[in-house]
């Protein structure tokens, strides 16, 4: 297990993928927008659970496109690699629902649990924890679980699809999800409660 931490350090270090501390440089920069967006409130995301909230849907769509845009730059000006992954379809589902049902339990994304963390939510310490075990624990018995991972369906792409228009696939996808960001309603969700505790 350790030396798979390790690997995983080296691999980031030494192929290409810039340095340690860029990566670690990089992360506190996107926990500050998360912060500042508050998109590590639980409010948000219950208000986005029961259609009364657009803040995560929003930056989710923009964060995407923009993000899209920027790393196809740099993959085809070769600063800048990417493995896709393969679909194994079981897998894939179980894994789905797992993830949805911590999502909804926790009330966070993962990327915001660290950022909660480090404002003294003991609640978000304890997701930490769950996604650091089962992360560990998904590690070791790997070997085994790959065998009941259901059938293999490749790595697509979309772009495979547009062979022919690949150069045109990114912005395309891109303007798409901006406009949609756009022109989605902004509503904030305001939980009942806060109201009561106030008067």
């Amino acid at each position: 297990m350790i030396d798979r931490v390790i690997e995983m350090f080296d691999i980031v270090a030494n192929d290409n993928h810039g340095s340690v501390w860029l990566v670690l440089f990089i992360g506190f920069i996107f926990g500050a927008i998360i912060l500042y967006s508050r998109l590590d409130k639980f409010e948000k995301m219950a208000g986005f659970m029961i259609f009364e909230d657009t803040l995560v849907p929003r930056m989710a769509m923009t964060t995407v496109a923009l993000s899209s845009i920027g790393f196809y730059f740099l993959v085809q000006n070769g600063y800048a690699t990417f493995s896709i992954k393969p679909i194994y379809l079981t897998g894939l589902i179980v894994g789905a629902i797992i993830f949805g049902i911590g999502l909804v339990i926790l009330g966070k994304c993962p990327s915001a649990f660290f950022v909660s963390v480090s404002e003294g939510r003991v609640d978000a310490f304890v997701g930490v924890l769950g996604g650091m075990t089962g992360g560990a624990v998904f590690t070791l018995l790997y070997p085994y679980i790959k065998e009941f991972m259901g059938p293999y369906l490749g790595a697509p792409q979309v772009i495979d699809f547009f062979s022919d228009y690949s150069f045109v696939i990114v912005p395309v996808f891109s303007a798409i999800l901006l406009l949609t960001a756009y022109f989605l309603p902004t509503i904030e969700y305001k939980d009942p409660a806060d109201f009561k505790e106030n008067k």
